[in-house]
């Protein structure tokens, strides 16, 4: 009988390790052999101990497989405590014996290798075929596969759901559980009527949620109509779909869905800009459902973010909608301002910032219509003076002549009137700055340009004999309330603002309101809104909408609040809460953000931050621009052209009082040495030109 090759060749081994075991206590006892020896006879022992104690089956075969270890780590101790080779040569027996042994015992690889010996010529067992299950009595056998006539099976055992029979049975590749259904009517000429998807849920015993019923087209070769029915089972899909949705998926199921954020959308495709760290979105909506409709709170549970962070942007644009969803909000980010960004291109565009959803936001310092105004509205630290400075850099970068008054100085604003023309503090200032863009317009619409014609003023056009004139008037609303001064101040910036751009003339206010009952009329506010682009900052969230529809923002187009804070709010608040902890000072720094008004509809901003405190001068041309010297000599005959910051002249704001109808007592206005005089009052129907003021400024000198 032969026996395994491995069975043969472990006998062989016993046989040629015996005169080893034997001889090398003798002749070396200090020999490393006797120590392998020993220590794999310890090891036998162990594999004993544990084979013994062992709950699996097959402990008896484990014992076998140690006993050749453990006996030659026997003969080895006895070979080496015997003198020389022992009485009648024990040593050399007792290795004999331990050959002898391991060769009539079964080796232990035989035992080892019980599972993977081969069967001896065994006849292997005919494949036994599953019994088909019966044709049914209700539909003939039409040769169905088998897959479809199980189907039927159990289709009629589960009572035949809706008086249904099944036509075709398709089993979905991939997916053991789910199958498509062609169902018609079992009585022909009649509709099926009394299918629902709990019926077929309960017949293939799934969730009614993986059941979807469908109508059946009449194709060729097929019929169709309500006598049919295509059912798709799919408790596998929909798991996977749960689980591991793909994003078209995900789309159609939370946002395209009914009563999702975008209803009726359809997904296009998942655009990822890693350099940016912005994620945008791309979605469809038929045209028959119009302009799309969307759902700001729900999108942003969907996207697993909060309104309120700031990190979710929606652009509509027809029929399509972008999500942009950035990693950390844009709106928290610094972005600087550099003398790139800040020179206007050939249209007169400069950047003032960037938009939330990564577009850089462009404003203008003059458009089709002539010199642009600008209109700058934030509270107290909202970031309204870094919003004045872009834009006098940008004015200064074009060429054009920047002058500014503000009603109350600040260190910001005495840093950038180093780079104006004209810089001053204070109502009178500003009523004389106001008074200067008046003669201005006159001394303009007169200068002849290098063809010798009188043309309105054109970047575009050669031969332009003066510069574009910018006049800053920061906190106008606190000037214009000025119990002297207010009134003729907002006569004055009412005209400029109609007439100024005509002649190259721009208008810039930037105040905390442009509220009417503030003091800003409704005229000058529909003027610079026409002829600018608005930037308002930080708004408070209760005046968000009255600002937005003073400025003529459509209520549909009326954006929410900013959030009070664009810093995500710091974890662990329960346990804080749990150790009576305070909480982390919130960053309530907002000052930049805001929006920019470039048509019907605001879009959120931030504004580029120009660093005070770095030094300002590299964002400003080495040279400053100053008015042309017909222009001065102009305005030093009207009496106009001198030190702004002196008090009052005699006469200057109308005839001076008689000495002795005079109150001694009374104060004088400026505070000066000169005499004051009684301002002029308001004579707002009386000017409605440029001429008629330089009149009224001229009889005004003259008395």
């Amino acid at each position: 009988m032969s026996v395994p090759h491995s069975v043969a060749l472990e006998r062989t081994l016993y046989t040629l390790a015996a005169p080893v075991l034997a001889a090398a206590p003798n002749l070396y006892p200090d020999s490393p052999i006797n120590t392998v020896v020993q220590l794999a006879g310890a090891a036998g022992i162990g594999g004993w101990i544990l084979a013994a104690k062992s709950d699996e089956s097959g402990a008896g075969r484990k014992i076998l497989r140690w006993p050749p270890l453990v006996f030659a780590a026997a003969v080895d101790v006895a070979a080496k405590n015997t003198i020389g080779w022992g009485p009648w040569c024990m040593d050399a027996l007792l290795a004999a014996g331990w050959a002898a042994a391991g060769a009539i015992v079964l080796p232990f690889s035989r035992h080892a290798r019980r599972h993977h010996r081969p069967a001896l010529a065994a006849p292997a067992p005919a494949p036994q075929l599953q019994p088909l299950p019966e044709p049914s009595p209700a539909q003939p056998d039409d040769g169905a596969d088998q897959f479809a006539r199980q189907v039927r099976w159990l289709w009629e055992n589960r009572g035949m759901p809706g008086r249904t029979l099944v036509v075709t049975a398709t089993p979905h590749p991939g997916m053991p559980n789910d199958l498509s259904l062609l169902l018609r009517a079992s009585e022909a000429g009649r509709p099926i009527s009394g299918l629902t998807d709990e019926a077929v849920a309960a017949a293939f015993a799934v969730d009614v949620t993986d059941v979807r019923i469908e109508e059946v087209v009449r194709q060729y070769g097929r019929e169709g109509g309500p006598g049919w029915k295509e059912v798709h089972v799919t408790p596998d899909a929909n798991e996977r779909r749960s689980k591991a949705p793909t994003d078209h998926e995900w789309w159609t199921d939370r946002i395209g869905a009914t009563g999702g954020a975008v209803p009726g959308s359809g997904f296009v495709k998942k655009v990822r800009d890693r350099g940016r760290r912005v994620t945008h979105y791309i979605a469809q909506v038929p045209d028959e459902l119009g302009e799309p409709r969307v759902n700001l709170h729900t999108l942003a549970a969907a996207l697993k973010t909060k309104y309120d962070e700031g990190r979710m942007f929606v652009t509509v644009d027809g029929s399509q909608v972008l999500v942009s969803l950035w990693d950390s909000s844009p709106l928290a980010q610094v972005f600087p301002a550099t003398r790139e960004l800040l020179t206007p291109d050939k249209d007169g565009r400069w950047v003032t910032g960037y938009l939330g959803n990564g577009q850089p936001a462009r404003n203008r310092v003059y458009t089709d219509r002539g010199a642009a105004h600008g209109l700058f509205v934030a509270p107290s630290g909202g970031g309204k003076t870094q919003l004045m400075g872009l834009h006098v850099a940008a004015d200064a970068l074009f060429g054009a002549v920047v002058m500014l008054a503000t009603e109350a100085p600040d260190e910001k604003t005495a840093a950038l009137g180093k780079h104006t023309a004209r810089y001053g503090v204070g109502a009178l200032y500003m009523i004389r700055l106001l008074r200067v863009l008046v003669a201005l317009m006159e001394i303009r619409g007169e200068m002849p340009w290098e063809d010798g014609q009188v043309h309105e003023w054109d970047p575009t056009r050669p031969g332009c004999p003066y510069r574009m004139l910018s006049a800053y008037l920061d906190e106008f609303l606190s000037a214009a309330r000025n119990g002297d001064y207010g009134a003729e101040i907002m006569d004055l910036a009412e005209l400029v603002s109609v007439k100024g751009r005509k002649y190259g003339v721009g208008l810039k206010v930037a105040g905390q309101s442009i509220y009417v009952q503030d003091g800003f009329t409704q005229l000058l506010c529909e003027n610079l809104r026409e002829n600018c682009i608005p930037v308002v900052l930080n708004v408070a969230p209760k005046k968000v909408t009255e600002m937005f529809k003073a400025l003529g923002i459509p209520s549909e187009y009326i954006p929410d609040p900013l959030p009070r804070s664009f810093s995500p709010a710091e974890k662990g608040r329960i346990e804080r809460v749990m150790a009576g902890e305070p909480e982390p000072p919130s960053d309530s720094n907002t000052g930049g953000a805001g929006w920019i008004i470039e048509s019907k509809q605001p879009d959120v901003l931030r504004t580029l931050f120009m660093d005070f405190k770095a030094g300002i001068d590299g964002y400003f041309p080495d040279a400053v621009a100053t008015l042309t010297d017909p222009e001065i000599r102009e305005l030093e005959a009207r009496d106009l052209w001198f030190d702004w910051t002196e008090p009052p002249r005699p006469g200057e704001f109308g005839p001076e009082p008689d000495d002795e109808d005079g109150d001694d007592d009374a104060p004088k206005k400026g505070g000066g040495k000169r005499g004051g005089s009684k301002p002029a009052g308001p004579r707002r129907d009386a000017v409605t030109s440029p001429r008629q003021a330089l009149e009224a400024i001229k009889n005004l000198s003259r008395a």
